[in-house]
């Protein structure tokens, strides 16, 4: 019977707890870059309140449930808000829109709407819903 020698030198590297080292370094350093950025307080000047010309304005097209529209809120035919739209346009002429309807409007008032702006030619449309209930 043979015996195995205590002595023979170990010829596995054993990498578990270098990458457990490497995976703590890696947190402290996550949390440590977190909590350098919020920084120390200082007193910031103040901006103006006037509007900035480089951001266009959003405009919201509502449609409440009787199948009125509103731009922004006022009351508008869709002739009015086809004028009225192709007149924002010209002045801005990339410039977002949203569009709000009540869940018991016709379809077929948003699309009228939809098919408006496609005719006007606005490029950036975007519909508002509401978020579901957490359950």
């Amino acid at each position: 019977m043979q015996v195995q020698q205590e002595n023979k030198p170990y010829d596995d590297i054993n990498v578990t707890p270098m990458l457990d080292l490497a995976y703590v370094l890696l947190l402290i350093f996550i949390i440590m870059t977190t909590a350098a950025v919020q920084g120390i307080e200082v007193n910031l000047p103040k901006a103006s309140a006037a509007a900035s010309m480089s951001q266009p304005q959003m405009r919201a097209i509502s449609i409440d449930n009787q199948g009125q529209v509103y731009l922004d809120t006022i009351p508008v035919t869709l002739p009015e808000l086809e004028s009225r739209i192709a007149q924002i346009k010209a002045t801005v002429p990339d410039f977002p829109v949203v569009i709000k309807a009540d869940q018991a409007v016709q379809y077929a008032r948003v699309m009228d709407v939809l098919d408006l702006l496609r005719r006007v030619g606005v490029q950036q449309v975007g519909l508002v819903s509401q978020r579901p209930a957490a359950s």
